[in-house]
C-alpha cells in the first residue's frame, strides 16, 4: 500500500513541528538542554493531541547519536530507527491489551539489563490506566527506583483511574485541546504542501468538528479529500459532516430581528430538506449571536473571518439587549431539546419563544399614548379632589359607613375598595390609574387629621385604633412628602372634629362592655380641651387569673421540681421521678422511659418492657441503668427485666399525656383572650393549633 494517511505522514518528528502544547514543550526542552531528566513522565489529555508523538520525540532526544538535546538530528541511525518503529531500546507497550500482572512482570524482567544500542532503555506504556491493580502494584517499586539507564514514558486519556502512588512517582504533563484556529492553519499548511485546492471555510468547519483533536482533523481531511474528488470545498465538507450552510442561520437571525414569524418558518422548512441535527443548528445560532455580541461590545476583539461583513450587518440591525435575550433563550432551548417530542418541533418552539419574549416598546406595553397635561386639567383635578374630600368627610361622620369592612388580606384589592367607596368619585382604583401630577395634598391633610386623632389613643391596643384611610394606605411614600397646600383653619378643624367623633373600635362587638373613662377638661392641657380623649377599657387582672385557674388541672407539676422518693417507697406512681433525677441519656434513657416498675425486694428492682423495646436491650444498657440507680441511692442494687408486658402508663406515656394537656390548656387560654376573639370574629379566622407552643416541655 503506497498511500500513507495524513495523520501518519505528517506526524511531527521534532518539537519545532508540533502545533500547540507550548507549555509542555518549554518544560521538556529546558530539561533536555540542561540534562535535568526525570526517570518517569506521564502525558495526559484527550485523543489526538500529541501524547504518543511527544513521547517518541522525547525518546529520540534521549538516544540521538549527536547527544542529549531538545533538537535531535533526525538523520542518525537511532533517530531513523525510532521513526521507523524498529529501535530495539524503545519498548512500546499497549496497556489496553496487556493488562495482566504476568505481562507486567515479564516486561520488568529485562529492566536491570543495560540498553543494547541506545543511551537509555525507554519504556513507552500507552493507555496506562487500563492496567490492573496488581499490575500497578508490580510496577510501583521499579517506577520509584529504576536503574539509571531506564526511562518510563506513560500516556493516558483518563488520569483519574491511575493510583495516587503512581501519580506521585511521575512528572505529569497535561496536554490541552487544540484551538480551532491552530488546527485550520495547520490543515491549510498541509494542503498547500500536498497541492490540494481548498476553501478556508471548509477547513474551519473541519477544525470545529475535530473538537480539539489534530488526529481527528487529519482523518476528516482525508475523508473530505476523497469526498470532494481531490478538492476540499465548503459545500462538500458541510454535506459530508451533515452541517448546515451558515447563510441559513444569518437569515434566521435577520428574521428574528424583524419579528417575521412566516420567514422563520420558511427557513426551518428549507433546513428540514437537509435533515440536519437541530442541536447543531442551535449551536450555530449561538455561535453567530456570540460573534454579534462580541462585535457590538468589543469591536477590536472580534475575529476577522470571511463572513465578517454579514456579522457586521446583523450587529447593526439587532440591538444588544435582543442579542443577550436570544442567546439566553437559545441556550435554554438547546438544553430542553432532548425532551421535545421530536427535534424539529422543539427547535420551532425555541424560535417562537425567541419572538414571543422579545422586549416590547413602551407604547406596546401601555397601549395608550401619554397625553401632556395642561393647566386646565390641573384645575379640574383640584376641584375633583375637593369634592372627594367633602364626600369622605360626610361618610366618616356616619358611623354606619365610617369604616369599610376589613377582610383578612394584607393589601385590599381593587374590588374591595370600589365596594366600600362606590359613591366616591375619587376611589382607590381611580387613584391608581391617575398620574402622579393629579395628587393634591388635601388628601394628605385629611389623613394627617385621622392620624392625629388616633395618636391620642396610643395607650390602647392595636385593635382599638381606627384603620388608616384607604386613600393614603396605597399611596407611594414619595407622594406623602409633596409640598403642602394651605388649608383654612375652619375647614381643618371641622374635618378633624368629625373624624374624631366617629372613631369606633373595629372589634367593638368582641370587647366586653366596660364604661369608658373620660378625663375632665379642667385637667387637660388647653390645646386638647376641644377634643375628648378616650381611654381604652381596663381589663381586671383578677378575672384573668381566675380564668387561668380553670385550666390548671391540665398541667402537671414540673418533673425537675419533684423530690427523689426513698427506694423502699418506690411504686408505679413515682417511678418516673427516679428517671427524671437520673443522668441517663441516649438509648438507655429511652429504655428507662418505656419501662414499668413491678417490684422491689430490697436488693433487686424488677422492671417490665414491651416486646419491641425488650429486643433492643443489651447487658450494657442494663449495666448503665443499674449504675445510674446505685448512683442516686448510693447503694448496690440490681435490676432485672421481666417478660411481662406493661399494664399501665409508662413514664414516656405520662410525659406525652402531660405535653398534650399543656398544649390544650394553652389553646384554651388563647380562646379566652378578648383580642384574639375579636380577630377570629372580624376576620372569620381559625386558630392553627399546631403553631401553639408552651413554655414547659
Amino acid at each position: 500500500m503506497s498511500y500513507q494517511v495524513l495523520a501518519r505522514k505528517w506526524r511531527p518528528g521534532n518539537f519545532d513541528e508540533l502545533v500547540g502544547q507550548a507549555h509542555v514543550l518549554r518544560a521538556l526542552s529546558s530539561a533536555l538542554d540542561n540534562e535535568r531528566l526525570h526517570h518517569a513522565y506521564l502525558f495526559t489529555g484527550t485523543r489526538g493531541v500529541g501524547k504518543t508523538t511527544i513521547a517518541r520525540i522525547l525518546a529520540r532526544c534521549l538516544n540521538c547519536d549527536q547527544g542529549i538535546s531538545s533538537k535531535p538530528c533526525g538523520s542518525c541511525s537511532s533517530c531513523t530507527e525510532i521513526n521507523e518503529g524498529r529501535f530495539v531500546d524503545l519498548i512500546e507497550v499497549d496497556a489496553a491489551s496487556r493488562t495482566k500482572v504476568e505481562d507486567t512482570r515479564e516486561l520488568l524482567e529485562n529492566v536491570q539489563y543495560r540498553p543494547t544500542r541506545g543511551r537509555y532503555k525507554v519504556y513507552l506504556i500507552d493507555e496506562v490506566h487500563m492496567l490492573s491493580n496488581h499490575s500497578f502494584n508490580a510496577l510501583l517499586k521499579t517506577l520509584e527506583e529504576p536503574p539509571p539507564h531506564v526511562v518510563f514514558l506513560l500516556a493516558t486519556t483518563d488520569p483519574q483511574k491511575l493510583p495516587a502512588t503512581v501519580l506521585s512517582r511521575c512528572l505529569q504533563f497535561h496536554l490541552k485541546n487544540m484551538l480551532p484556529d491552530d488546527i485550520s492553519n495547520h490543515l491549510d499548511f498541509i494542503l498547500k504542501e500536498e497541492s490540494i485546492e481548498n476553501e478556508m471555510s471548509a477547513l474551519e468547519s473541519i477544525a470545529w468538528s475535530a473538537k480539539g483533536s489534530m488526529r481527528d482533523a487529519l482523518s476528516l481531511l482525508d475523508q473530505a479529500i476523497a469526498f470532494g474528488d481531490g478538492k476540499v470545498m465548503d459545500k462538500d465538507v458541510r454535506e459530508m459532516l451533515g452541517t448546515i450552510d451558515r447563510d441559513h442561520v444569518y437569515r434566521l437571525v435577520s428574521a428574528l430581528t424583524n419579528n417575521d414569524g412566516a420567514a422563520c418558518m420558511n427557513i426551518i422548512e428549507e433546513l428540514s430538506q437537509f435533515a440536519p441535527d437541530y442541536d447543531d443548528v442551535l449551536a450555530e445560532l449561538l455561535a453567530v449571536l456570540h460573534r454579534i455580541a462580541l462585535l457590538q461590545q468589543i469591536p477590536e476583539a472580534s475575529l476577522a473571518t470571511q463572513d465578517q461583513i454579514k456579522i457586521e450587518q446583523l450587529a447593526n440591525e439587532i440591538s444588544a439587549e435582543d442579542v443577550q435575550l436570544f442567546y439566553q433563550l437559545a441556550l435554554h432551548g438547546r438544553r430542553d431539546l432532548p425532551m421535545a417530542p421530536d427535534k424539529r418541533s422543539g427547535f420551532e418552539m425555541c424560535i417562537l419563544r425567541l419572538m414571543s419574549f422579545r422586549p416590547a416598546s413602551k407604547q406596546d406595553v401601555t397601549g395608550v399614548t401619554p397625553v401632556k397635561k395642561s393647566e386646565g386639567s390641573s384645575q379640574i383635578a383640584s376641584v375633583e379632589v375637593e369634592d372627594a374630600s367633602t364626600k369622605l368627610t360626610e361618610q366618616l361622620s356616619d358611623p354606619a359607613t365610617a369604616l369599610p369592612t376589613v377582610h383578612p388580606t394584607v393589601h385590599p384589592t381593587t374590588e374591595t375598595a370600589d365596594a366600600s367607596y362606590a359613591d366616591s368619585s375619587y376611589s382607590e382604583s381611580a387613584y391608581s390609574e391617575s398620574s402622579y401630577d393629579d395628587y393634591d395634598p388635601r388628601d394628605e391633610a385629611i389623613n394627617q387629621s385621622i392620624e392625629a386623632a388616633s395618636a391620642e389613643e396610643s395607650t390602647t391596643s392595636f385593635i382599638d385604633r381606627p384603620l388608616k384611610s384607604p386613600l393614603l394606605r396605597n399611596k407611594p411614600s414619595s407622594l406623602q412628602s409633596a409640598d403642602s397646600v394651605s388649608i383654612d383653619s375652619e375647614s381643618k378643624n371641622s374635618i378633624t372634629s368629625k373624624i374624631t367623633t366617629s372613631i369606633v373600635p373595629i372589634f367593638e362587638e368582641a370587647v366586653p362592655e366596660v364604661p369608658e373613662t373620660i378625663i375632665p377638661e379642667a385637667n387637660m392641657p388647653a390645646e386638647l380641651t376641644s377634643e375628648p380623649l378616650v381611654i381604652a377599657p381596663i381589663v381586671d387582672k383578677e378575672v384573668e387569673q381566675q380564668q387561668a385557674v380553670k385550666v390548671a388541672f391540665y398541667i402537671d407539676d414540673d418533673e425537675n421540681s419533684l423530690d427523689l422518693p426513698p427506694i423502699e417507697n418506690l411504686t408505679q406512681n413515682n417511678w418516673y421521678c427516679v428517671i427524671a433525677k437520673s443522668s441517663l441519656t441516649g438509648v438507655t434513657e429511652q429504655i428507662a422511659l418505656n419501662s414499668q416498675f413491678l417490684n422491689f425486694d430490697g436488693e433487686t428492682l424488677e422492671l417490665s418492657l414491651s416486646n419491641n423495646i425488650r429486643s433492643m436491650v443489651s447487658n450494657e444498657h442494663i449495666n448503665k441503668l443499674t449504675a445510674a440507680l446505685n448512683g442516686l441511692y448510693n447503694g448496690s442494687y440490681k435490676i432485672t427485666i421481666s417478660d411481662l408486658e406493661p399494664e399501665y402508663e409508662t413514664p414516656r406515656s405520662r410525659k406525652q399525656r402531660i405535653q398534650q394537656q399543656r398544649h390544650q390548656a394553652a389553646c384554651d387560654n388563647l380562646y379566652k383572650d378578648h383580642q384574639l376573639q375579636g380577630l377570629l370574629t372580624r376576620f372569620e379566622a381559625k386558630l392553627d393549633h399546631d403553631t401553639v407552643e408552651t413554655f414547659l416541655h
